[in-house]
């Protein structure tokens, strides 16, 4: 029983010795880099907007939830609805996508970046680090050196998330440490079930070895 334990042991400890490192690697990572400056928090001015209108005119609404927030400066009510979202102005009326240019405006206005250049995003590719945000989405290139961009809510003009290299680096570590190396979201996957049992499988049969080594020894 003793060699077949030591075999296992020992085999099965090097198959998982390389997630385990990642493991330990990435989880020292995530302990000594905050999060609210990984996602760019800091960037953001801490100004915020008072809205003023009236609501009397509106047509009927039947919505989830709804939200007012400041557009350019102008208020729009945020309707979540079944079907999706969608925007209205102040009169009632729906609002209309704002431009590259204005996305730049927003990021100038509202963060401490200088944009550089804007594009429509039009798709959600597997692992983009813009992923879990609603299109029509624009991406905001700015001059800074760790190679931020901004992404802005198409209508709501909302600052969704920020991306720089360090959140690139904290996404990537993410993936290898919930062992999802595609999407990195999802942390029920079947490799990291596996991987863990193995774990367990490999801490138990060292211990297991430990006592009848000392039985041994003792007798």
């Amino acid at each position: 029983m003793r060699p077949l334990i030591r075999k296992i042991h020992k085999y099965l400890s090097l198959f998982v010795s390389l997630q385990l490192l990642l493991w330990t690697v990435s989880g020292i990572y995530f302990a000594y880099n905050k999060i609210e400056l990984v996602r760019g928090e800091h960037l953001r001015n801490q100004n915020f907007d008072e809205l003023s209108f009236d609501l009397q005119n509106f047509p009927e609404i039947k919505a989830k939830s709804l939200e007012a927030v400041v557009r350019m400066g102008q208020p729009l009510i945020k309707i979540n609805t079944m079907s999706g979202m969608s925007y209205l102005n102040q009169d009632g009326s729906p609002a209309s996508q704002i431009s590259l240019d204005e996305a730049m405006i927003i990021v100038r206005n509202k963060t401490s970046l200088n944009p550089l250049s804007a594009l429509e995003i039009f798709d959600v590719p597997a692992g983009a680090e813009y992923r879990g945000r609603q299109l029509p989405l624009y991406q905001v290139v700015t001059d800074h050196q760790n190679n931020i961009k901004v992404y802005v809510d198409a209508f709501s003009g909302e600052i969704v998330a920020i991306r720089s290299s360090s959140w690139r680096l904290w996404d990537f570590l993410w993936g290898l440490h919930i062992m999802d190396y595609i999407d990195r979201d999802n942390i029920n996957n079947v490799l990291i079930k596996i991987f863990s049992i193995l774990a367990l499988i490999s801490s138990l049969s060292g211990v297991i070895l430990f006592f009848i080594t000392q039985k041994k020894a003792t007798s």
